[in-house]
């Protein structure tokens, strides 16, 4: 889905609003956190921390390979 969306000056901040249906689609409510994501077609906004899910991906990794040792590690 593509909305057009303007930005407007609030105080000394620029702001744009999401779509109503945006935000049910997205399940977004009044204080999640947002990521912007400067890409080379633009700017993506998304619900997820790319940074944290790449993390996350890494731990279950180490988690998979180390499992025996950190069995071991937790006894101490």
């Amino acid at each position: 889905m593509r909305k057009k969306m303007a930005l407007r000056r609030v105080g000394g901040a620029i702001v744009t609003t999401i779509p109503k249906v945006m935000l049910d689609r997205l399940q977004l409510k009044e204080g999640d956190a947002i990521y912007a994501v400067e890409t080379e077609a633009g700017i993506l906004l998304t619900p997820h921390d790319q940074d944290f899910e790449d993390a996350m991906k890494a731990f279950d990794k180490g988690n998979r390979m180390y499992r025996e040792a950190l069995k071991e590690l937790a006894k101490r």
